[in-house]
């Protein structure tokens, strides 16, 4: 299986650039007020991207060796998507108050960027090791 980590990983990262450009995209239609991020087609292209997104981590995930979770950096990441997709739920609600989706907008774009700085770097402090080393 591992002859095909290559191929899968390259998906993977299709697929999360595809994702955060899609809710980036949808986020910010919402906040103007457009009606097309709302539409089933949108739901579901969104639904189908992150699918894919998920099938592939967990692909690689069954394929990494256990030391890689030594230092913890897929831990937070994993911890962090699930925040991630809470705020994006919380950003694309139309029954929240517009200065709370935008918030949660911003953090989701935040926490997302944070996510892909932890994982370039393999380490649980991403784009604040160069600070903090």
């Amino acid at each position: 299986m591992i002859e095909f980590y290559p191929t899968i990983r390259s998906i993977h990262i299709l697929a999360v650039v595809l994702s955060g450009s899609f809710f980036a995209v949808r986020g910010a239609l919402a906040l103007a007020g457009q009606s097309w991020p709302y539409h089933a087609a949108s739901r579901w292209s969104s639904w189908i991207i992150d699918t894919v997104l998920l099938t592939a981590a967990a692909m690689l995930f069954s394929m990494l060796p256990g030391v890689v979770f030594a230092n913890g950096w897929l831990t937070v990441k994993i911890v962090l998507v699930i925040i991630y997709i809470l705020l994006g739920i919380l950003a694309l609600r139309r029954t929240s108050r517009r200065s709370a989706r935008t918030l949660c907008y911003v953090l989701a774009l935040c926490v997302f960027g944070t996510i892909i700085s932890i994982a370039r770097a393999h380490h649980p402090y991403g784009w604040l090791l160069k600070y903090l080393a």
